[in-house]
């Protein structure tokens, strides 16, 4: 009896697991959306969060590194 739920316990998980990356591959992406964003935006952004210039270079380069900002164009 205690196998049995066990193994029923790990079909539910494993269907919910299947039904979650299903839905997260149906969702619609955009390409005006997401990541990743413009360094100029960046830049500006943290002007408006009252960044100083050079926290605002490093925040931003952190989050180039991280993938959520395109890297800027020179």
């Amino acid at each position: 009896m205690r196998r049995m739920s066990m193994a029923l316990a790990l079909a539910v998980a494993a269907g919910g697991l299947g039904v979650s990356a299903a839905t997260a591959q149906a969702a619609p992406t955009s390409p005006d959306q997401g990541p990743p964003f413009p360094y100029a935006d960046c830049i500006k952004a943290t002007a408006q969060h009252g960044e100083s210039r050079a926290y605002g270079k490093w925040h931003c380069d952190q989050l180039v590194q991280k993938g959520w900002v395109k890297p800027p164009k020179h």
